[in-house]
């Protein structure tokens, strides 16, 4: 059932390939969906893209112990010329390095990049083609793995650059090299960057913004998913106007993960009604376990469909790489959510039913429902004898609610209709006395006048 599910597919293409590593990796570490041979051919033919030499030679070793042959490559004339290739661009970018490394220099340089690029180029001869060797000496490191070195040179460049072509790709290539060394403060910090500079940019077309923004949506998981504010940034960056269009119209498999951090972040409870309208709109495009989850519970209250919902939710929690980790806090959430609502519709609850809904055994669920009524303070009290929870409904009838919302119309009347009586009487008495005293009045005129 699972396999239906794998969204590895959909996302490979909105992916940098170095990225598309770790997904293939968990596939195959976790057997999921494809065989072990299929997934290791797969990881060879991206690595040939790459200028990762070493990991080329292992994977085609490998591809030898499982029987198949790859095709012939000639690894040590490649490793020859990717060598060469990276002692020539470091030469050429630490030649840059030593002179922004100068501490005279580090000290005059300012905010203003153009000011900057004079001052290089007026005492040390640096032109923008020579600043341009930190960027490609970067991009050339992150082909060849080394992630740290590429995030370091990447970052120099944007320190120096003026041109905000490269800027934006040397941007997304230090995010990029932050995520694979698994350094998610400096990548959290580069994703809101890069949203700031997506969002302000004036692209060549919409189409072209539209697809940063995807591109962006797809990366960011990474992040989100792994850093301690993560998901409050997935809820509150999701759920704005501008990716919430970009999820509707080009990729609505984001939708499964927007609902996974908003059932797992308690403090965004406020906004599972925005969610569910969005749930609602898209589910003839896009649907799964999770966000079936959240239909069957708020749009349907449907709590047998929801129980049969959550028991999947768990097997593509635990089969998808962004959303592992998170599994036992998404079950543990959804049940919360399940007992809210359910105690909000029923004022006499069976605990061994509630529990059963839970997907919980009895004793489990006797647990769980004191420690529910505890911690959230739930008006309700449990009657061990007959084994069920009685909740004390404070609501107000329909028809008390009709008195109240009247009462509040005449008093709002009232006051309203006293306030035009006295402001007919002042024009009354206004008009009275100018009758009376007409020069008075002409007076008062000239001197407002």
């Amino acid at each position: 059932m699972a396999a239906q599910y794998d969204l590895t597919s959909k996302m490979i293409p909105f992916l940098d390939l170095h990225l598309v590593f770790p997904l293939l990796e968990f596939l195959e570490i976790n057997e999921l969906f494809y065989t072990p041979t299929t997934l290791l051919e797969a990881r060879y033919e991206l690595s040939l893209k790459t200028s990762m030499i070493d990991f080329i030679d292992k994977l085609h070793g490998e591809l030898k112990d499982a029987g198949v042959t790859p095709a012939p490559i000639e690894l040590v004339e490649r490793r020859k010329e990717i060598l060469e290739k990276l002692q020539n661009s470091q030469a050429e970018a630490q030649k840059v390095m030593d002179v922004i490394e100068n501490p005279e220099v580090i000290s005059a340089l300012r905010q203003d990049k153009l000011q900057n690029l004079q001052f290089l180029k007026d005492n040390y001869g640096m032109t923008a083609e020579m600043i341009q060797t930190l960027y490609k000496f970067g991009q050339f490191q992150y082909s060849c793995g080394n992630y740290g070195g590429a995030a370091d040179m990447l970052y120099h460049y944007r320190v120096l650059s003026t041109d905000d072509t490269l800027g934006l790709s040397a941007l997304w290539g230090k995010l990029a090299s932050e995520i694979l060394v698994g350094n998610w403060e400096v990548a959290f910090e580069a994703v809101q960057e890069l949203k700031e500079i997506i969002d302000k940019t004036h692209f060549a077309s919409p189409l072209h913004q539209l697809e940063q923004r995807t591109w962006f949506l797809h990366w960011s998981l990474f992040v989100f998913f792994n850093h301690p504010k993560g998901r409050d940034a997935v809820v509150d960056l999701f759920l704005q106007p501008a990716y919430i269009n970009t999820i509707q119209t080009s990729c609505p498999w984001i939708l499964r993960y927007l609902t996974a951090a908003v059932v797992t972040n308690k403090r965004r409870k406020n906004l599972l009604k925005e969610l569910v309208k969005v749930i609602e709109h898209e589910t003839y495009q896009y649907r799964d376990p999770i966000t079936e989850f959240v239909e069957a519970l708020y749009v349907n209250f449907d709590f047998d469909l929801a129980k049969q919902k959550l028991a999947e939710c768990e097997e593509v929690l635990e089969n998808d790489f962004f959303l592992v980790a998170i599994q036992e806090d998404f079950i543990q959430n959804a049940r919360c959510f399940i007992s809210e609502t359910y105690c909000r519709i029923h004022q006499k609850i069976d605990v061994a039913e509630l529990s059963q809904t839970l997907n919980m055994t009895k004793e489990e669920g006797e647990k769980w429902i004191v420690n529910l009524i505890r911690d959230t303070k739930v008006d309700a009290k449990i009657d061990y004898k007959e084994n069920t929870v009685l909740m004390n409904n404070n609501t107000q009838s329909v028809y008390q609610q009709i008195i109240e919302r009247t009462k509040g119309l005449s008093f709002r009347s009232q006051v309203l209709a006293t306030s035009i009586e006295k402001r007919e009487a002042a024009q009354l008495k206004a008009a009275q006395h100018e009758k009376n005293h007409p020069s008075t009045a002409v007076s008062e005129a000239a001197t407002k006048a």
